[in-house]
């Protein structure tokens, strides 16, 4: 992503307020080689926080919406039958996949809820820094209608300077002996708007963005965002046609000791992610 104030899509962690995507502009030295992670002094809070706004802003800016919802309150409370915001529902999620992305979601609220979540997660992967793989995610996430403009202005978010930026070559590929890590981890999400033909999701996420690997300068670093998702029903399934993301709710960091830079790198490459059901 690039700079830009509303960029929302990239799940990610990852904004400006609106959307993002999350970026953090690497210290000099590598953050995991410490007992713990040494307290970070607040020019180099401000890069990193800089960095992440940037970021989420970038995919804000190409997949900007309307109007913030009216009303973001829980629609289902006091509404006898319907499952509380917080409740598993245990209600099959999908029925197939386009590609690694997850499709067939159910007509109805659980479903929109579901699809938010899984888009965000697509939408806050390694392959949105790639051309190819981006406008897979894009087209299999969002309603064609806007997916070619959508591309025309990612493409240039993610121009070659902005790629370099993050340590990346101009193909979105990490160097030589580290791993490239950006993934959105949803927590939970509810439903603020719905009707028969459309809704608005939100999905609270935490994400992760870095270069992995020993001596990287940009290491792995969380941030938690909220992404907002205007859904619309499509075909036999349900589509983006704009997000936008803001920061939080962040909770207190725990006293977890860093892990070193192959730690983070072996977990990335050995932990897998889910197909995600409300």
């Amino acid at each position: 992503m690039s700079p830009g104030d509303e960029h929302d899509s990239f799940g990610g962690v990852g904004g400006s307020g609106q959307t993002r995507t999350r970026l953090p502009e690497g210290n000099s030295g590598d953050v995991y080689g410490g007992a713990r992670r040494p307290v970070r002094s607040p020019r180099s809070l401000i890069t990193v926080v800089g960095v992440v706004v940037l970021l989420i802003a970038a995919i804000a800016f190409a997949n900007r919406g309307g109007a913030d919802p009216a009303d973001a309150s829980d629609p289902t409370s006091g509404t006898p039958g319907r499952t509380a915001p917080t409740a598993a529902t245990g209600v099959r999620p999908v029925t197939g996949k386009n590609g690694a992305i997850p499709t067939g979601h159910a007509h109805d609220e659980q479903g929109a809820q579901s699809a938010a979540t899984n888009y965000a997660v697509a939408l806050g992967s390694t392959g949105m820094f790639q051309d190819g793989p981006r406008e897979d995610i894009v087209r299999a996430t969002h309603d064609p209608a806007v997916a070619d403009d959508l591309l025309k202005r990612l493409d240039t978010s993610y121009s070659e300077g902005f790629l370099t930026s993050i340590g990346l070559d101009a193909n979105g590929a990490a160097p030589t002996g580290l791993t490239f890590v950006s993934r959105t981890v949803p927590v939970g999400a509810k439903v603020v708007e719905y009707t028969e033909t459309s809704a608005t999701i939100e999905v609270w996420c935490t994400g992760l963005l870095g270069l992995a690997g020993a001596g990287s300068t940009k290491p792995v670093t969380s941030a938690w965002f909220t992404l907002t998702e205007k859904l619309t029903w499509v075909g036999d399934d349900w589509r983006v046609t704009s997000s936008t993301q803001t920061e939080g709710p962040t909770p207190v960091n725990g006293d977890n000791r860093a892990s070193m830079a192959d730690e983070i790198a072996a977990a990335v490459e050995g932990y897998g992610g889910f197909t995600y059901a409300r």
